[in-house]
């Protein structure tokens, strides 16, 4: 339960529920509450979809009450019983099933929810695994782990070639540990993978056009079926639905849009580090002093808990007075599909999270990538190597989620290098965004009737659903 999982596990539902299933999405108080506005608008639309909040066992496992999503854990040490917590909610979600009289045909649950195949059988229903990532970084993972990679390495440092796929990629296994690493997260990771091998297929926001080597490569190793049904986000057609994707803005949509309408064409970077990407006030002000120097008009989201007394303070003596022309910063979470949608809009400094990767790749954006954790890294050689839509501002080493990361990894002269060389319009960069448009081209038609996409979920949906009843249920 986390922002860059929900979000597209909605957008699902969505999708699904558009044709003509009923869809019931379990989540808890906390996270409906975030989702709000979303629900309100889908309940006046007609759509046969329905929100379940179920209440999160916090105290049970000395958890702070209200901790029900992975921003909300207040240290990385409670991460374990936050998962302990989310495995609780078995019994209530059986539960819940079986007294309803809609009686589930299938349940679609992210990875991270291995005990719902618990529930799953007990209901002896099908259960389908949503990953929120790429085939191709899934493949990678994959042959990591089972070519025993880590065992041949003298250093979590040690740059080595992900064995098996058709591209040369390089990594480190400090920016590709794998999912939950370490002792602590063993009996987890064994729970995932016996889920994952158990389930009825697999269901990915992707799409086939973007990575079909990767695709039938990763279906192959994982022996079943692999459903690429995005990108999910393309559904959202209304501008207050996209405005409204995970939380509310922090700024008037209206105001922005204002300000975005001042601009030139592909003239503005937009910068956002994700949901759960914590950045110190010192890189911070490197990022900042350094939009200012590539003279570039850029837009600039600062989270909530960056906004600490240093942080803004420094944003309000000086930094905000000199570039208020040409820079819009902000202050909290930022209505990021309809930013990137607008025509202005030229490029995107990202974490490199799947969520964002993915909804610039539909926008036809070139990226300047800055991993941060978990799956970014090698997100990042997908953007960089395959697709070669991204410019890597240098980032090496990852930052532990959770935990103080106080250090500078990239200079303002980095950043004023990197936003320049993305914005270039010589050849290389023309090159870049002719190859960014061209997937745009091929992730539109993907969700358009009787694309790929289109076509995969009329299919999916055949795998579970008769004629009479026609029901779905997503843990969210």
């Amino acid at each position: 339960m986390a922002q860059g999982h929900m979000i597209p596990m909605v957008d699902l539902a969505q999708l699904i529920a558009e044709r003509g299933v009923l869809v019931t999405v379990i989540t808890t108080p906390v996270n409906a509450k975030r989702f709000e506005t979303t629900i309100d608008m889908l309940d006046r639309s007609g759509l046969p979809i329905r929100f379940v909040a179920l209440p999160f066992p916090c105290k049970e496992v000395g958890l702070p009450e209200g901790c029900e999503n992975v921003d909300l854990i207040p240290s990385a040490h409670l991460a374990v019983n936050f998962f302990k917590a989310t495995s609780l909610l078995s019994g209530p979600v059986e539960t819940y099933l079986r007294e309803h009289k809609h009686y589930p045909s299938c349940i679609i649950s992210d990875s991270c929810h291995p005990w719902t195949w618990d529930v799953a059988r007990n209901l002896q229903i099908p259960r389908f695994t949503f990953f929120g990532i790429c085939c191709f970084t899934l493949l990678c993972t994959h042959n990591i782990d089972s070519h025993n990679v880590f065992d041949t390495i003298t250093s979590e440092r040690e740059p080595f070639l992900v064995p098996g796929l058709r591209d040369r990629i390089e990594v480190t296994q400090a920016q590709a540990p794998g999912f939950f690493p370490g002792d602590v997260w063993a009996k987890l990771r064994e729970e995932i993978k016996a889920a994952d091998e158990a389930a009825a297929g697999v269901v990915v926001n992707s799409f086939q056009e973007l990575e079909p080597w990767y695709l039938e490569s990763y279906q192959k190793v994982m022996g079943n079926k692999v459903w690429t049904l995005g990108p999910f986000w393309l559904r959202n057609k209304d501008a207050s639905l996209m405005g409204a994707r995970g939380k509310d803005a922090a700024i008037d949509e209206n105001s922005c849009m204002t300000w975005l309408d001042s601009m030139k064409p592909s003239s503005v970077v937009y910068v956002s580090f994700g949901s759960l990407t914590f950045t110190s006030p010192s890189q911070l002000m490197e990022v900042g002093l350094g939009l200012e120097a590539s003279e570039q008009p850029f837009i600039w989201v600062v989270k909530e808990v960056e906004l600490c007394p240093e942080m803004s303070e420094w944003l309000a003596e000086g930094f905000e007075e000199r570039v208020r022309d040409k820079g819009l910063i902000i202050r909290g979470w930022a209505p990021q599909v309809m930013i990137l949608s607008h025509p202005a809009i030229g490029g995107f400094v990202t974490h490199c999270g799947w969520n964002s990767s993915l909804e610039a790749i539909s926008m036809g954006l070139p990226l300047i990538t800055w991993p941060h954790f978990a799956d970014q890294f090698l997100n990042e050689r997908f953007l960089v190597d395959v697709l070669r839509t991204g410019v890597p501002v240098g980032v090496e080493d990852p930052a532990a989620w959770g935990e103080d990361n106080s250090h500078v990894h990239v200079t303002r002269d980095g950043v004023e290098k990197a936003v320049r060389s993305l914005m270039d319009g010589g050849e290389e960069g023309t090159e870049r965004r002719e190859r960014a448009r061209q997937a745009s081209v091929k992730a539109r038609k993907a969700m358009e009737q009787d694309g790929s996409s289109y076509d995969n979920m009329t299919l999916f949906i055949q795998q579970f659903t008769q004629p009479a009843v026609k029901t779905a249920t997503l843990s969210a």
